[in-house]
């Protein structure tokens, strides 16, 4: 989406983010991801500007998907991650789940990812899941989500203790699992211990020395 975003912002369909991007468009809000952008690609366009674009895109792709009509697995779920949900269940051990996408793009795409994978409700399956919030706009009333998100431990934070009910003395039992630097940083900053996963941003961002441990697949974790 933000790569389809700057498409608009440039008038150019066939424009394409680079590797080096990478670290600045995963993990962190929206407005920062497009702020990196347009920072690089188009300097006199606007934050405001490239939300709206982005914005109209996610509505529509979103709802095609909640209705049955979106492009069949549109999110590819993390590989095995199905085996390490159920084996977490097995023995007893309470999951949140921690996104910093807003509420009306990440819904869709936990229940995607759920549908995908023949494991029913996300809702009655995890103890506890966080988003990010609502944007505001005109006629539409917003929450926190824009300049709260990872790397700020807040959700993180929110998880532990209100979703699943442990407070400070108990943090060291909370372990937080992690592909991106930003959710490296929002788990440690939120005062638990985090193993990072293969596949996401998390040694070209730097925050390799702030993990436990670090293992490629989250079955290996």
């Amino acid at each position: 989406v933000i790569e389809r975003t700057m498409a608009r912002l440039l008038g150019d369909e066939t424009f394409r983010l680079e590797p080096a991007d990478e670290p600045h468009v995963s993990g962190h809000s929206v407005s920062e991801h497009l702020q990196h952008c347009i920072r690089k690609y188009c300097p006199k366009k606007s934050v405001e500007e490239a939300r709206q674009h982005y914005f109209d895109i996610t509505r529509h792709e979103m709802s095609e998907i909640m209705a049955g009509r979106g492009r069949k697995n549109a999110f590819t779920p993390s590989p095995g991650l199905k085996d390490f949900l159920l084996t977490l269940k097995k023995h007893k051990i309470q999951i949140g789940l921690v996104t910093s996408g807003l509420y009306e793009k990440a819904w869709p795409e936990i229940l995607n990812a759920f549908q995908t994978l023949d494991m029913g409700d996300p809702l009655e399956f995890y103890d506890a899941i966080i988003t990010a919030g609502t944007p505001f706009g005109q006629a539409q009333a917003g929450t926190l989500g824009e300049l709260e998100p990872k790397p700020h431990p807040w959700l993180y934070a929110e998880t532990a203790r209100v979703g699943l009910g442990m407070d400070a003395a108990k943090r060291h039992k909370v372990i937080g699992l992690e592909d991106s630097g930003a959710g490296v940083v929002s788990i440690r900053l939120a005062g638990f211990a985090c193993i990072g996963i293969g596949g996401g941003n998390i040694v070209k961002s730097g925050s390799r020395p702030l993990l436990l441990r670090e293992c490629p697949t989250l079955m290996d974790a």
